[in-house]
């Protein structure tokens, strides 16, 4: 192997081992992210930390899979729980200056807007 060669071998190499690993969002980031809003939802408290986890999880979701993920793990942990309430659930993107492409609801189909983007700007047109 010539020197240009093996020069190009090592630099490809070093790429290899120092690119930065993309982790995929795992569905126990979704629920410790919305942890802070179980008590809102269930009548239970105040917003709290709520919509810093919602902006967090937001700006986590990056990918097609990663936002089809957060919609899977919000949708099965909403309905494991009791008392939450459906309508607090629906208005948190609004109160918390977020917008998501579809409604929070147990009925939302997550495969229909996984290639939808997410924004924090709450009058970001889709």
């Amino acid at each position: 192997m010539d020197m240009v060669g093996k020069i190009a071998c090592f630099v490809l190499l070093c790429m290899v081992v120092v690119a930065p690993s993309a982790e995929a969002l795992s569905c126990s980031q979704v629920t410790s992210g919305l942890a802070p809003c179980l008590p809102y939802l269930q009548g239970r408290g105040p917003l709290g930390g709520c919509c810093s986890g919602v902006k967090d999880l937001l700006a986590a979701a990056k990918t097609p899979a990663d936002r089809k993920t957060a919609c899977t793990c919000m949708k099965s942990t909403a309905n494991s729980i009791k008392g939450i309430d459906a309508g607090k659930a629906a208005s948190i993107p609004a109160t918390c200056g977020v917008n998501i492409p579809y409604k929070i609801s147990p009925s939302t189909d997550c495969s229909t807007y996984v290639f939808t983007f997410f924004s924090l700007d709450p009058y970001f047109v889709h």
